[in-house]
């Protein structure tokens, strides 16, 4: 019956969709066929186009989706990868109707790549060639410049003040879990600073806000302690924990800083409202400050209060800054080719752009060339 109804037939007013043509959804994940035709000549404007499928040639076709007539094209989601599908499309008005020929067989598949987003490709070789690139030059011992940091080169400073001075040194990991990624980067530079307190005797206290940071704390300080001949001198009260309440802790840090009044300051971590509260605090006593975070919206309270700030991912540069190791260094020159690469292609792009849409260019080659670097940078998927 239903093979009856969509049999080809031009009915008054009406012409069957020409150009009908099937195929497998490219750039996908499989269970898709894409079919497309030519719009229908129709004499009225009021039809539609209905989508038909059948297993065979000749007979079995059910309607799969419908289009309103200003469509040519229709994506069927629901097919099985393998199985062979012939299609026809109908131009449907009232009860009168007009077929297309069958057309087929085709196959939905997966495809293994999107070719839509040959550009991601692209961009993940050129990044991951850039950091093998350099790696493999740190490897061979070249010496490649890494640009200086002002907060690293205090360390030195600070520490060397603190002992004249006869005051202890402290050091904070603000409200971080041993998760946060910057607290595992501060981690050695705590063991930079706790080598360096060994060796001028000048006491290190590190208050935490985390217990599983305090242990890794302590066993930072007390291996730096032993790598420097001084493991007696390590205490293990000097690193406890004070509590996990944000500004419960910022209170028993002030209170620490104001009992001890350490000469050399570092705030090394992940910080929230408590950063400008305690930043003062230490400026209260005079100690020199350095500090650092990825929380961005408290960098303009450390820069206020402190006397040093590692910006954003500067803090994560320490690491290679005070230990060179080969893959670090690679890492980071990499990235920084890559950022420099980046910031050059953004400018241009954003200069052909403002260049193209002045009066006068808006048809030019130049405003052509755009649109085809705009579409290769973010295609419409």
């Amino acid at each position: 019956m239903m093979a009856a109804f969509f049999f080809v037939l031009i009915a008054a007013g009406l012409v069957p969709p020409a150009g009908v043509a099937a195929r497998d959804n490219p750039n996908d994940q499989g269970s898709a066929v894409l079919i497309t035709w030519s719009a229908s000549e129709a004499e009225t404007a009021s039809f539609r186009y209905v989508i038909l499928r059948s297993p065979a040639s000749d007979t079995g076709f059910a309607p799969v989706g419908d289009e309103p007539s200003a469509r040519t094209e229709f994506t069927d989601q629901d097919t099985r990868d393998g199985t062979p599908y012939w299609y026809a499309v109908a131009a449907v008005s009232g009860a009168d109707t007009a077929r297309s020929a069958a057309v087929g067989p085709v196959r939905s598949a997966a495809q293994w790549f999107n070719t839509a987003r040959t550009n991601i490709l692209i961009v993940t070789v050129l990044v991951s060639g850039a950091f093998l690139f350099y790696i493999a030059r740190a490897r061979r011992g070249v010496k490649m410049f890494v640009r200086k940091i002002a907060g690293l080169d205090s360390i030195d400073d600070a520490l060397g003040r603190a002992t004249e001075m006869g005051k202890p040194i402290l050091f904070s990991f603000g409200l971080g879990y041993i998760t946060d990624i910057v607290v595992i980067a501060a981690l050695p530079l705590l063991r930079k600073i706790a080598m360096k307190s060994a060796e001028y005797a000048t006491p290190l206290l590190v208050p935490s806000s985390d217990p599983i940071v305090m242990t890794a704390a302590q066993e930072t300080v007390k291996e730096a302690y032993s790598a420097s001949g001084r493991p007696d001198f390590y205490n293990a009260d000097n690193i406890n924990f004070l509590t996990s309440d944000q500004f419960g802790y910022a209170a028993g840090v002030d209170g620490i800083i104001l009992r001890e009044k350490p000469g050399a300051i570092f705030w090394l971590g992940y910080f929230y409202a408590e950063s400008l509260i305690m930043a003062e605090t230490g400026h209260s006593v005079g100690a020199i400050q350095l500090a650092g975070t990825t929380e961005t919206t408290q960098l303009p309270f450390f820069v206020a209060a402190c006397d040093y700030t590692m910006i954003g991912e500067e803090i994560y540069a320490a690491s290679c800054y005070l230990r060179p190791e080969p893959v670090m260094l690679g890492s980071l020159k990499g990235e920084d080719t890559i950022k420099l690469v980046l910031i050059i292609l953004t400018t241009a792009v954003v200069a052909l752009g403002t260049v193209a849409a002045l009066p006068g260019l808006r048809a030019s080659p130049l405003a052509r060339v755009y649109e085809v670097v705009a579409g290769w940078i973010a295609p419409a998927y």
